[in-house]
């Protein structure tokens, strides 16, 4: 199969460097090329990290591509021996590496206008194969490698420091990649649910849906939400298209109430979206959340009050002192409500949010208060687990009783207009 025959649309990530193998370094580089990739239609079989171990490193890049069309290494282009990548993949192709004249003069550049001798390990980093190509490195002194094999496969080598890697990836690779062909003709869209744990949704959604390979309706736990994607393939956008259409009906069937977003939409501006096609804003008192609340909507320029008490604070315990919740808000003690229309009065806010979380048998017992201009909105419940996360779901609760509050506002202002 000729070069331009071979479309890019499966792929490899290879991360190298002992210290990520023995756990000194973090890796974050796998996991955006792999999201650039899997946005772009190629499915992603392995992420791999290896030791600098020339055999070892060898061995990955031959194995990836004997299994993928592209194989995408980061790290191990640095200029000290256990620095590996670049004779790994001249071993892999067969080909003799040796110093570029035009490498070599910029890497002597950087040396000379700093006033400073050019270390001769560093004549390493101008080195190419034939095969090579050399990506930019404006940020550093390792340029990368871009590599077409005679049966079309693709390796590209970058640096491992993410201020490097990142801008040659977006910059450099990833417009190669594309005029070479990468991946299929995808489509994409993401429901952001709350009220609801990631195994009731795959139980609603079934085993067929979730195994499927095309379209593909995967589930995942995030901190602030539980989100459904659903992601498909096809010979041509339209097809891609209508498959993520046929198959997000399906969610939305089984789920529907529990969506709040699509996308990457969060709390903050979800709410912000609402407050301002309602010309609203927002103040609020949380009792026992430790500023949970406040850490999620940030510093948005809709709230104009908040505040955090603590929940021992003789008035605290008492303006909220009310039965175990019961899920309908007919428990949520008045003194809660009286705390939201202070807010309100405090901040020169049109909403008041008040929350109160306290402990409870192993999990947290939740009450919260809504009050806007057309109405108010009691809600109680008990959230998983006490402490930080307790909190923390306490604050996911709020919102989420907040966000129904103002989408409802004009269901209520028509019901009072009615009366």
């Amino acid at each position: 199969m000729s070069a331009d025959a071979r479309r890019l649309v499966t792929a490899e990530l290879l991360s190298i460097g002992s210290e990520l193998t023995v756990g000194e370094t973090r890796d974050t580089n796998a996991g955006e090329l792999a999201r650039s990739l899997t946005d772009r239609g190629v499915r992603v079989g392995r992420l791999t990290a290896v030791p600098d171990d020339l055999g070892v490193v060898s061995e990955a890049f031959r194995a990836g591509l004997e299994r993928a069309d592209l194989v995408i290494s980061t790290g191990g282009l640095g200029p000290t021996p256990d620095d590996l990548t670049r004779e790994a993949i001249a071993a892999v192709c067969g080909e003799e590496p040796a110093p570029d004249p035009e490498l070599e003069r910029w890497l002597r550049e950087l040396w000379a206008r700093r006033g400073i001798p050019f270390p001769k390990s560093n004549l390493k980093q101008a080195w190419l194969i034939p095969s090579a190509t050399a990506l930019s490195n404006p940020n550093g002194t390792a340029p990368g490698w871009y590599v077409q094999r005679p049966d079309g496969r693709v390796v590209v080598a970058l640096p491992g420091p993410p201020r490097e890697m990142r801008p040659m990836w977006s910059n450099d690779a990833l417009l190669r990649l594309a005029a070479a062909g990468l991946g299929d003709p995808t489509a994409t869209r993401t429901f952001r649910l709350t009220g609801i744990g990631e195994s009731q949704v795959a139980e609603r959604l079934g085993e067929s849906m979730l195994r499927a390979t095309n379209p593909i309706v995967a589930t995942y736990a995030r901190v602030e939400a539980v989100d459904v994607r659903v992601s498909a393939r096809g010979d041509t956008q339209d097809e891609a298209d209508a498959a993520v259409e046929t198959a997000s009906a399906a969610v939305v069937r089984e789920l529907g109430e529990h969506v709040w977003a699509t996308g990457e939409t969060t709390w903050s501006e979800a709410v912000g979206v609402r407050l301002a096609e309602l010309g609203w804003t927002l103040a609020v008192v949380e009792i026992g959340t430790g500023g949970s609340v406040g850490a999620l909507f940030g510093d948005a320029a809709w709230v104009r009050f908040g505040e955090s008490i603590d929940p021992a604070a003789p008035a605290a315990v008492h303006a909220t002192r009310g039965a175990e919740p019961t899920g309908d808000g007919d428990d949520v003690p008045e003194g809660l409500v009286a705390y939201a229309r202070r807010a309100c009065e405090l901040g020169g806010a049109e909403v008041g949010l008040a929350v109160r979380a306290r402990p409870r048998q192993g999990d947290t017992a939740v009450a919260i208060a809504v009050v806007t201009p057309r109405g108010e909105r009691r809600l109680s419940r008990v959230v998983f687990l006490t402490g930080g996360q307790g909190r923390s779901r306490a604050a996911l609760s709020a919102a989420a009783a907040l966000l129904e509050a103002l989408r409802g506002a004009d269901a209520q202002a028509e019901r009072g207009s009615r009366a």
